[in-house]
């Protein structure tokens, strides 16, 4: 038997409660009733995003996540919010610029891949303003799935031997049939998830084309869910193809048709990142000025998410994106 007295105990703060029982009675509650959930991203936002939520976005990296939304959680000004920080980059970013956040479960946040490093998130992750708890992807990934199974934590051996592990949230355990050590994730129910799909119908069936990362358990795990599409389509396309829901009706609490809604990331199958334009973020981020400013321009004096795609890229930057999307569909 390993003895767990004496190892290294983690010390994160836990930001979300685990509790299943709550968790059970509060989606018992919900209406499952197939009513049409269309609205406008503004409308949703305001309806389903408070200050001091806990809120968790879709995708991978700057693949297949809700610019649309993000923008308007900025835009509007929301404080205090928690976040997940699974595998995210320009979603991120945005959060960032915004200063919306004041704690954060950290996984992967500030780093934008081959683009660097976000010079802003990182002052703002510096400035003592977040309260951080760290995990791995997997880390992250397996409480989406405890939260979706309906158990209170999963054991696994992640983070096992790292200085993760020592400023995560989890627990050691042993197991008690071989006495090895494992580590308890806890279930995580974030408040408000955030998914963009390629289309959904009225009623908030949607359709994920590709992998799915993390998003049908986090759509599981999250008490209210906003679903963005790039394509509305009749509830009887998902009739004919079941198989095609990737996420059902009753999970969702809000549809918003959004075309060019993960721009300026990459959405599989239908456009590429716009690259010219991520660049930009990073390069004004360098001089706080000249971020302010690019800032009151592309969101705080943007109307809406189709005037920043007009402002950021317009009709013939999108129709290039469409081209350069190396995913075809057969």
């Amino acid at each position: 038997m390993i003895e767990l007295e004496g190892d290294i105990q983690p010390v994160g703060e836990l930001f979300q409660s685990p509790d299943v029982n709550a968790a059970r009675e509060f989606f018992r509650q919900k209406s499952r009733a197939m009513v049409d959930k269309r609205m406008s991203v503004r409308e949703a936002v305001e309806r389903f995003i408070h200050d001091g939520d806990y809120i968790a976005t879709g995708g991978f990296g700057s693949v297949r996540f809700s610019s649309a939304v993000l923008h308007e959680i900025v835009r509007t000004r929301k404080r205090n919010l928690g976040f997940s920080g699974h595998s995210t980059t320009h979603d991120f970013q945005i959060l960032a610029a915004g200063h919306v956040i004041d704690r954060c479960d950290i996984a992967y946040v500030v780093g934008l891949e081959i683009r660097g490093l976000s010079p802003n998130g990182r002052r703002f992750m510096e400035s003592g303003a977040v309260r951080t708890t760290e995990w791995s992807n997997a880390g992250l990934g397996w409480r989406y799935k405890a939260a979706a199974m309906g158990v209170p934590f999963l054991p696994a051996r992640v983070m096992l031997g790292s200085d993760t592990l020592r400023y995560s949230a989890g627990r050691l355990i042993e197991d008690p049939f071989t006495g090895q050590k494992l580590l308890a994730v806890p279930a995580l129910y974030p408040d408000v998830g955030i998914i963009h799909v390629h289309q959904a119908d009225i009623y908030g069936n949607a359709q994920i084309d590709g992998t799915s990362i993390v998003d049908l358990d986090l759509a599981k795990a999250s008490k209210r869910l906003i679903v963005t599409t790039e394509r509305m389509v009749e509830t009887e396309e998902f009739r004919r193809d079941p198989r095609k829901t990737s996420i059902p009706y009753w999970q969702v609490d809000a549809v918003c048709h959004v075309p060019f809604g993960s721009y300026p990331g990459n959405m599989p199958f239908e456009y590429f990142s716009d690259e010219r334009h991520l660049a930009e973020w990073v390069e004004v981020e360098q001089d706080e000025a000249r971020f302010a400013a690019f800032l009151d321009k592309f969101i705080y004096g943007a109307d809406n998410f189709e005037t920043y795609l007009a402002l950021a890229a317009g009709e013939q930057r999108l129709a290039e994106l469409r081209s350069l999307e190396i995913l075809k569909r057969s």
